[in-house]
């Protein structure tokens, strides 16, 4: 498996990490931690609340020259300046040719981006309208969910590096296995996606790499042996008898 384009590795400087421990080098994604590979196509980063899949996507978009809130390398903007240090401590390995495209979407954030779209078109010495890369209506005149697929459907071009921070936060179960749909095409135009979820539709992409962050570090592991996935499938397949147990009515 040879990657022609996008990221291939993932280091930490142990050298340069301070004896302290403190944060973000206390998260428990980073015990133990020395390296990991990234797949040419999908590599997902998978997890409990609090693992550091967060801190780590982060890290990383910011490491490949992101702004911190999300967007395009072109967006500078920073509504309040929250993101770790850590990126200072990766070394990250590219192939040879770099992706045309490529954007950090960090949901948390989606708003504030949506803000400094409609500032950058209101500035009069402006050329094209950014906003038409997305589509052509306001993301904030769109619900949640519509700005993120208008994200999706528009603004990504192929041929790019996508670092997705909990893409499914605004999308319906059926909007994220279109999103499936809509990677597929994107990988055929030569594009890398790296994603931290919690979703199981959104994890499904069968030729990926999956790495489960918990209390012990990170490991590698397949789809349906993952957390996130185990406990979805008991809920939907036995939710009577779980309720009974989660609603004390038994």
């Amino acid at each position: 498996m040879v990657t022609k384009r996008g990221l291939i590795e993932l280091s930490l400087k142990q050298e340069k990490v301070p004896p302290t421990k403190a944060y973000p080098f206390n998260i428990p994604a980073l015990k133990n931690f020395s390296s990991l590979q990234f797949h040419p196509k999908v590599t997902y980063l998978s997890g409990e609340n609090g693992m550091g899949k967060s801190t780590l996507i982060e890290a990383i978009a910011v490491a490949c020259g992101f702004n911190p809130e999300g967007g395009t390398i072109n967006f500078n903007f920073a509504t309040r300046a929250s993101h770790s240090i850590l990126h200072e401590y990766l070394r990250i390995a590219r192939a040879p040719v770099r992706p045309r495209d490529g954007f950090f979407l960090r949901s948390e954030s989606f708003f504030n981006l949506g803000t400094n779209i409609e500032q950058l078109d209101a500035e009069p010495e402006g050329g094209g309208k950014v906003i038409n890369n997305y589509g052509g209506v306001s993301l904030h005149e769109q619900s949640h969910g519509e700005s993120f697929w208008a994200l999706f459907m528009h603004r990504f071009s192929g041929n790019g590096l996508y670092i997705l921070d909990e893409p499914e936060a605004a999308l319906s179960p059926a909007r994220q296995m279109a999103m499936l749909s809509r990677m597929h095409e994107l990988i055929e135009q030569q594009s890398q996606f790296i994603i931290a979820t919690h979703s199981p539709i959104v994890m499904a992409y069968p030729d990926a790499t999956i790495y489960e962050l918990s209390e012990s570090g990170i490991r590698k592991t397949n789809y349906n042996e993952t957390e996130n996935y185990k406990i979805s499938h008991q809920f939907i397949n036995n939710y009577e008898n779980l309720l009974k147990i989660l609603l004390g009515k038994e």
